[in-house]
């Protein structure tokens, strides 16, 4: 007898236990009882933790907690000549091209919220940007693999995004630091991508319809079930309301001293005086980290769950909130009370992409999931303060709802493509804010100064009275 979506979640523990186990928002087990569907994606999670079986679960049965509204599928389609690799999306859109990088399991596929990046170089950077769990890239631009990879360039330890979309086949390296071709270090990640396609359109129907689902397939055996995947992409309950800072955020606090990269291979000197600066890692990169090593702080990274209390146990002069995928109202659950007890010890905050929302959330405002985000290095922000412009590389799909700020917060930087808001300052704590990313990588230096003005922030309020 199949369970109920009810049955599922009291056998979890609950819905904030049932969050938890599977990563996700509560926003998002709100979206299972409703939709009556829960993504394929958590299956084996549920199956783990509550004993029940395959059988338990089969769809034939009058109250189906999986794919309730699934109908029998259909024999594996074959594609059309050439083609090797499918884009599905959860409109029913499908996109045939060629595959590259690793195949996808014959029982499943990447899938995750479509978006576009329009930067020009860097694709080794986007593609380790934790920012990006979660979601499936297209580059506008053409040239994809032109540069290769190498270990130098990665953000993180692994692959954030769940894949890739490129309009022409993968170009060759050609850049004296490449030591790995593109298809081969995606193949060796278990990441898999897909060429051939019209990323004009994408980005198009992006831009003007908003982000929706898309499953990457790219099997081995060069066989489809279209409508298998048409069902999981519906079935996939999209960023808002998860917590995806949990899962790349590091499994216990670590130091960082090493300072930014410069050409033709080295990095910078790190400078003689320094200060105890804890960042929070809610998916951080590792140019921000060199950036606050060569602004002058001595960096220790605890991860995304660490309480206040776990913060303030390093005595830091200064407390730095990182970016991150995912939903700030989901990750606020724990964050907020951590920033709150951070802001109340009269620590300096600076916070960047979603440690930007979390703070401003901290401070009392709402955030709001934006109509197609931001995503790029060429995105214009007008500093308020000095009436500078500068062009910014930004990944977030969530923003600061201004008219929620409280009156001790002001608005400091604004987008000048949409008018969302860029930046906040505290006049009641030592606090500031940027929607988008200063250390670039990849992407123009423009705001590296604010790394500069956080510590001296820290300089100020830590002086002797």
């Amino acid at each position: 007898m199949p369970s109920s979506i009810d049955h599922i979640i009291d056998r979890l523990g609950g819905a904030d236990n049932a969050a938890r186990l599977t990563g996700v928002g509560t926003e998002a087990i709100r979206k299972w009882r409703q939709a009556g569907a829960i993504p394929p994606k958590h299956w084996a999670v549920i199956l783990r933790q509550t004993g029940l079986s395959l059988a338990d679960l089969h769809p034939d049965g009058p109250e189906t907690p999986m794919t309730e509204r699934q109908a029998p599928a259909p024999p594996s389609v074959t594609p059309p000549a050439g083609a090797t690799a499918a884009l599905v999306l959860a409109d029913g859109t499908v996109l045939w091209g060629r595959g590259f990088g690793a195949h996808t399991p014959a029982s499943g596929a990447a899938i995750g919220e479509l978006c576009f990046s329009t930067g020009l170089t860097g694709y080794q950077e986007t593609l380790t940007d934790p920012s990006f769990a979660g979601q499936i890239i297209t580059f506008t631009f053409p040239h994809i693999g032109n540069v290769g990879t190498n270990e130098a360039d990665d953000e993180a330890a692994r692959i954030a995004a769940h894949g890739l979309v490129v309009k022409q086949d993968l170009t060759e390296p050609a850049n004296w630091r490449a030591t790995q071709g593109l298809d081969a270090w995606l193949t060796a990640r278990g990441v898999p991508g897909i060429c051939g396609i019209d990323t004009r359109a994408v980005t198009l129907r992006v831009r003007d319809g908003g982000p929706q689902t898309a499953i990457l397939s790219y099997p081995a055996r060069g066989t489809f079930d279209i409508a298998a995947l048409r069902a999981q992409a519906a079935a996939w309950p999209g960023l808002e309301g998860m917590d995806l800072a949990r899962e790349v955020t590091c499994a216990e606090a670590y130091t960082w001293a090493e300072g930014v990269w410069t050409w033709p291979g080295g990095t910078l000197p790190l400078p003689l005086k320094r200060r105890r600066v804890v960042a929070v890692d809610y998916g951080a990169k590792r140019n921000i980290l060199r950036c606050l090593a060569n602004a002058g702080c001595d960096v220790t990274v605890v991860p995304a769950t660490a309480t206040a209390e776990d913060i303030l146990a390093h005595d830091p002069a200064g407390v730095f909130l990182s970016n991150g995928p995912g939903d700030p109202a989901a990750t606020a659950e724990y964050a907020v009370p951590a920033i709150q007890g951070v802001l109340a010890a009269g620590k300096p905050v600076f916070g960047i992409c979603l440690g930007h929302q979390l703070l401003a959330r901290a401070l009392g405002a709402r955030t709001y999931k934006l109509a197609r985000g931001h995503r790029g290095a060429n995105q214009p922000v007008k500093d308020l303060g000095t009436g500078k412009v500068e062009i910014t590389s930004q990944n977030h799909g969530f923003a600061v709802d201004e008219s929620s700020l409280p009156d001790d917060v002001r608005v400091t930087h604004s987008s000048l493509f949409d008018g969302s808001n860029e930046g906040i300052a505290s006049t009641r704590y030592p606090a500031f804010s940027v929607q988008y990313h200063p250390e670039a990588s990849p992407g123009p230096s423009d705001s590296h100064y604010l790394f500069d003005r956080f510590v001296a922030l820290i300089d100020r309020t830590n002086q002797p009275a």
